[in-house]
């Protein structure tokens, strides 16, 4: 890590390309912070959707770090399964924490790392939702890290909260790896441009896209009731 700059940390790319001692660490961190983002409450401030763009589109060096395979699909392919399972698993410790804690967490006071008004409203956003809500918050900042907690909280059933929760991951994974892998493709095919060139725009562009539709359904003020 020669030239560190703390900035650094704010861009997905820093995790993606990441070696120490000459050793290639972004499959593991991205795969760690996926499970973060989606298991641990304190893991809200992590990007999500961004890496997982980007991870598309660094596909080949992340997987050639543990395995040489020449087809480029499954190459893709195995890079967003590993993805997914660090999703799955990262709900499972979430809904796990939100079923042993859920009463603390309502009491506990705000910190740093710890907002109670994304709890509640995950909660309300769950409640609304109902099952579905696991699928909605996967694409969501924030609601995506309190969602399994959430479930854990109300105790959704089990058998129901595992079909969404491996639904949603799969879905998550595939549809952002696969689209900043064959768009990065297309534009260097078909326009000559190198995305790698742009990715500051490409993460500007993707956290307004995930954000401004949270941010305005909060801010949304409910009709009054006639």
């Amino acid at each position: 890590m020669d030239n560190f700059e703390w900035t650094q940390l704010l861009n997905p790319e820093f995790y993606i390309t990441l070696k120490i001692g000459g050793i290639e660490w972004g499959l593991y961190i991205v795969a760690f912070i996926v499970f973060a983002e989606t298991g641990l409450f304190a893991g809200f401030f992590l990007p999500g959707d961004s890496l997982l763009f980007l991870s598309g589109i660094y596909s080949r060096d992340l997987i050639e770090n543990v395995l040489i395979i020449s087809s480029d699909l499954a190459n893709v392919t195995l890079l967003a399964t590993i993805i997914a399972a660090a999703g799955i698993l990262g709900n499972m410790v979430g809904y796990w924490f939100g079923a042993k804690s859920g009463y603390y967490l309502f009491k506990k006071e705000d910190s740093f790392w710890f907002k109670k008004k994304y709890l509640l409203q995950s909660k309300d956003f769950f409640e609304k939702y109902g099952g579905k809500a696991i699928i909605f918050a996967r694409f969501l900042p924030i609601f995506r890290t309190f969602a399994p907690i959430i479930a854990g909280i109300v105790t959704m059933d089990k058998k129901k909260f595992m079909f969404y929760n491996v639904l949603s991951s799969f879905l998550w994974s595939f549809t952002l790896v696969f689209a900043g892998h064959y768009l990065y493709g297309l534009f260097l095919d078909k326009f000559g441009i190198d995305l790698k060139h742009y990715i500051e725009y490409i993460i500007i562009i993707i956290i307004l896209l995930s954000t401004v539709p949270v941010f305005l359904k909060l801010l949304k003020k409910p009709k009054p009731a006639v």
